[in-house]
């Protein structure tokens, strides 16, 4: 059972409970397909690509309706300080799994380079390695396996690439305190750019893939290296794709005529979301491009 609408300068009720639903179902039996799919794909069954695109679509589809009506909801004045609250707590436990998530890539990474190296440099290597293994990061192991590649240094796409995000972090930010003052036209504009920002951004990195792959032989499989780098910038390049459909749905938003100065968290979550990516990517700069 639902909470009945406000009336016009009636506070939300103290806490909103939302009707019966079948977006729950409907999104797990979409995941079971995707899982299906992804299964039978794997194991080389030709249907298994099409069952799995049929999983993605019908999530997409899913979320597109469940998103919907939580903006709906919002929109009609339903959600109190309460379910405001929920949701600050929602994605902040959601920005630290991400957290967790990147710090066992960088771990990873730590790992392979001041541990393992190190550590499979002290041994006899004519007994326990290849005879030619010498304990510099990347190091090209196994031997006889990966073929030589080259390292994909910080100038100059890369550093591109970082001025492109702090750049997008600056322009947000100025939405951001557009939206506080009701300067609604500004904050239209200031996040468009932020979005722009952020596919130049995305193009950049696939230039970046398509020149790391064809001219430095840098592959998924060239070694500890390959896998960590592609993982690390590919899964953050994934959330930059992921933030900026956020952002532009918020734009979206903002130019239809939803929030308030005073009322905008669904402006808010997406902008810690793009801080966050912003801030992964720094350290990712450091770590993977210049250390």
């Amino acid at each position: 059972m639902s909470a009945s609408h406000p009336v016009a300068g009636q506070e939300a009720p103290y806490y909103f409970v939302p009707g019966l639903s079948g977006h729950p179902v409907r999104a797990s039996l979409a995941l079971l397909t995707l899982a299906a799919g992804l299964t039978l794909w794997f194991n080389e069954y030709g249907i298994g690509k099409w069952v799995a695109l049929v999983g993605i679509l019908s999530l997409l589809t899913v979320l597109y309706f469940w998103f919907g009506d939580a903006i709906q909801e919002s929109e009609s004045g339903l959600y109190g300080r309460r379910v405001d609250s929920a949701y600050r707590w929602s994605m902040a436990w959601f920005i630290f799994s991400e957290v967790m998530f990147f710090s066992a890539l960088f771990g990873a990474l730590f790992y392979a380079r001041f541990f393992t190296t190190p550590l499979m440099g002290d041994l006899d290597h004519s007994l326990y390695l290849w005879p030619a293994f010498n304990a510099v990061w990347p190091h090209s192991g196994p031997a006889g396996i990966i073929d030589p590649f080259a390292v994909m240094g910080p100038f100059w796409l890369p550093t591109i690439n970082t001025s492109l995000l702090l750049a997008s972090g600056v322009t947000l930010t100025i939405a951001h305190h557009a939206l506080i003052a009701n300067h609604r036209r500004k904050a239209c504009v200031w996040l468009f750019f932020t979005v722009l920002l952020g596919a130049i951004f995305l193009g950049c990195q696939a230039y970046e893939y398509i020149h790391a792959y064809s001219d430095l032989n840098l592959k998924f499989n060239s070694g500890i290296f390959g896998s960590t780098f592609y993982m690390l910038t590919g899964f953050h390049g994934f959330h930059v794709l992921i933030g900026g459909i956020m952002l532009s749905v918020i734009l979206y938003r903002l130019m239809r005529g939803d929030f308030t100065a005073e009322k905008h968290f669904g402006f808010e979550g997406a902008a810690w979301y793009w801080h966050f990516v912003d801030v992964v990517w720094l350290g990712l700069y450091i770590v993977v491009y210049w250390m």
